[in-house]
């Protein structure tokens, strides 16, 4: 196996897992802005943040990569909202499926991490952005809130971490199964 870790992050959570999974594989890992180290894999495990809907850099990175449709695909996805939600998992393969190619998402495993925020480290843009999501959220009824609409709420303006290392087995055992 040729194997590489490629990831999408903005604040740091996903580079952390991302890291800790190179650690544990040996595998090599680069920013998504590398996609280029990737050209001579047949497996690509990339770890992507949830930004508004998508996965951060992942539709760039594939269309990047001329032998995508052939490679292994891994896909981690690192947000807020917890990811045993299964409605939050729905969505993300939502999201997943305009972002992809069919031939490319129909072969790929995808796996959810749960990642942290911290309100003082984002953009003027994401705050905004954050702030507009939480004063719609909050006033949802808790019977019509998502599992990501109550992260955003409970969580507004603050820090919060739920980087878990150990979540990182399931994908570590998928990557050994071939």
């Amino acid at each position: 196996m040729r194997g590489i870790i490629l990831y999408g992050s903005c604040y740091g959570t996903t580079q952390k897992y991302a890291r800790q999974f190179a650690r544990e594989t040996g595998l090599p890992c680069f920013p998504c802005k590398q996609a280029d180290e990737a050209r001579d894999a047949d497996t690509l495990v990339y770890f992507g943040g949830l930004y508004a809907g998508g996965v951060l850099g992942l539709s760039k990175t594939i269309r990047s990569l001329p032998n995508a449709a052939n490679m292994r695909l891994l896909i981690v996805t690192v947000g807020l909202a917890d990811p045993q939600d299964p409605v939050n998992v729905q969505n993300i393969r939502t999201a997943l499926k305009k972002q992809l190619p069919q031939e490319v998402f129909a072969r790929a495993q995808i796996f959810h991490l749960r990642g942290g925020i911290d309100y003082a480290r984002l953009s003027r843009g994401h705050k905004a952005m954050m702030a507009l999501l939480y004063h719609h959220d909050k006033r949802l009824p808790p019977e019509k809130q998502s599992a990501e609409s109550r992260a955003i709420v409970e969580t507004y303006n603050s820090k919060v971490d739920f980087f878990d290392a150990e979540a990182l087995g399931t994908i570590r055992r998928a990557l050994e199964t071939v």
